[in-house]
């Protein structure tokens, strides 16, 4: 009992002057403009940022269904997910280093000594002495490291920092994912767009082309006319199979993101719709808002305070580590008298491990944290730099984007006034049909690149929902508690 107070002193002494080798952590100053430096010109606003479903805005029943089938089959959040719960369960093994292993055994085994052994060997012993026996023995070992000097606080601190990093790894992937769907589905939507205008397009000149033979059977135009007519048909109808070949990977592209086969979408989207329209006004909140959104930034400022525990972890090991350890069980030799009293046995004290000589591993250890810490803070921020890219490339890109759809938007309407004058001009023998032909074209080409720009304001819309970091609930911000458990 006397021993077992000794024992408990020295645990008690450990617990009152232990510390924390290693620095403290403490999140980056980060400064963030008060404004944009783009001009918001595109319908967006300094207004609170709501794009935790995002994707509504663009009122589409179909890309609202094909959202929520990927938030539950797809295959990379899926993996993203069983590496939050693998980094939840690392925590576990690191956390247990606060608390004693215990274990049980229990053995019998049939021995025989030599009798020439040291010290025995040399006394002499009765002949009845039996040399072969049986052992039995059952019992506990117990043993604890006391913390004395922070390093199993710092892994631990460095764990819990590595499960709120995997969360928000979780999160950047299901960003990035919402953003291809979205994108996937709005392409597919383009070409089905560009493939009806295409369609149109070669009906009409069809038509063009059976009037200009029927012209030349009756000697009112030339052969010319009627080559010329045919070029064109067929330059139109060569572009059809490209269009219908990028339309296939989108969907198929969609397919694989819903995590099904390629074509298992194309029943589904086979119907054309038109391409989902933007929302007149985008709230977009301020730069201070964004790093508060972006779980891309969250996830780098996470990995920089697990790599700052990770320097106390490496420190720890300069100093003595503490323990205390014991056993306790019964021994005997026969199995009639293995739980007597005269059977226990148990042992208890404190032991002490010290690294003299270690040719430096050590120290070289520490400076390998070290340079992992400045690794992750430079990595944390660009992450942080990239994302205030991200959205000033956005706004511009959304806002331009829609100045050119209008600017398309005037040309197609003056196409159709210059084809309707150029076929009454040419009735009239006025022009030459070549200027009907280019007239045609001009058309077809604007009503092409209009669609090409519909597809592009909504892409672009969509890059700047991803680029605010819309697609999940922010909440409270998970890393200033665990911060302040850290210290």
């Amino acid at each position: 009992m006397k021993a077992a107070g000794n024992c408990l002193s020295v645990v008690l002494l450990g617990l009152l002057t232990g510390c924390t080798v290693g620095p403290a952590y403490h999140p980056p100053a980060v400064k963030a403009a008060a404004q944009w430096s783009s001009p918001l010109d595109g319908g967006e606003t300094s207004g609170s940022a709501a794009v935790a479903t995002w994707w509504k805005s663009f009122h589409d029943p179909e890309l609202d269904s094909l959202i929520e089938q990927t938030v539950h089959s797809n295959l990379d959040l899926k993996i993203a997910t069983a590496r939050v719960r693998e980094a939840r369960a690392q925590y576990g093994v690191t956390a247990a280093g606060f608390w004693p292993s215990v274990g049980a055994s229990g053995s019998y085994e049939r021995q025989l000594q030599s009798q020439n052994q040291p010290i025995i060997g040399a006394i002499p012993l009765p002949p009845t002495v039996s040399f072969e026996n049986n052992l039995y023995q059952a019992g506990f070992d117990a043993s604890w490291e006391i913390d004395v000097f922070g390093g199993t606080r710092r892994a631990t601190e460095a764990a819990r920092a590595e499960v709120a990093a995997a969360e928000f790894g979780r999160r950047d992937t299901l960003v990035t994912l919402l953003g291809e769907v979205a994108r996937n589905y709005v392409e597919a939507r383009g070409y089905q767009a560009q493939l009806t205008i295409a369609k149109d397009n070669i009906k009409a000149q069809e038509d063009a082309l059976t009037l200009t033979q029927d012209r030349f059977k009756h000697g009112l135009t030339g052969d010319i006319d009627v080559q010329q007519a045919a070029t064109l048909l067929a330059t139109t109808r060569a572009g059809v199979p490209t269009l219908e070949t990028a339309l296939a990977a989108s969907i198929h592209g969609l397919g694989i993101l819903l995590g099904q086969p390629p074509g298992a979408l194309l029943g589904e989207l086979s119907l054309v719709a038109p391409i989902p329209a933007a929302p007149p006004e985008v709230p977009v909140g301020l730069p201070s808002e964004l790093l508060l959104r972006r779980p891309d930034v969250q996830e780098a400022e996470r990995q920089l305070a697990a790599a700052t525990a990770q320097i106390g972890v490496a420190t720890a090991d300069l100093f003595p580590k503490f323990s205390l350890t014991g056993m306790a069980g019964y021994e005997s030799v026969s199995a009639s008298d293995w739980f007597a009293g005269a059977s226990k046995f148990w042992s208890l004290g404190p032991t002490v491990q010290w690294i003299i000589f270690d040719a430096g591993r050590i120290r070289a250890n520490i400076r390998v944290q070290n340079a992992r810490e400045e690794e992750s803070l430079a990595s944390y921020e660009n992450t942080m730099l990239r994302a205030f890219a991200d959205v000033e490339n956005a706004l511009v890109g959304y806002a331009r984007e829609q100045e050119r759809e209008r600017a398309l938007g005037e040309a197609v309407k003056s196409s159709h006034e210059s084809l309707h004058l150029a076929n009454q001009l040419y009735a009239h023998g006025l022009v030459n049909f070549i200027d009907v032909l280019d007239a045609e074209r001009s058309l077809y080409q604007a009503q092409d690149q209009l669609v090409q720009s519909e597809r592009a304001v909504a892409v672009n819309l969509i890059s700047l929902y991803k680029a605010l970091g819309g697609g999940w609930k922010t909440g409270r911000r998970p890393q200033s508690s665990l911060s302040q458990q850290s210290h």
